[in-house]
């Protein structure tokens, strides 16, 4: 390979790296972006309930609370 091609190559390279490091989302995008939808949670009932699970099974709390025996007692 002759060394014009390897700098071709390398400059193709970092131009198609570098296209994708500026997308950010303009303002007016934003409000897209924050559909329900693309919660991690969408449904924050749903979320509690299965946190509250989650502590009682495992008998680990959150940090602001003391740790239950496990079945539910806190």
């Amino acid at each position: 390979m002759t060394q014009a091609m390897r700098w071709g190559m390398l400059v193709m390279g970092m131009t198609l790296l570098s296209g994708c490091s500026a997308m950010q989302p303009k303002a007016w995008q934003r409000g897209d972006l924050a559909q329900p939808e693309m919660a991690w949670d969408p449904d924050p009932l749903d979320a509690a309930m299965r946190q509250h699970t989650y502590e009682s099974k495992e008998a680990a709390s959150g940090s602001a609370t003391v740790g239950g025996g496990g079945c539910g007692c806190n």
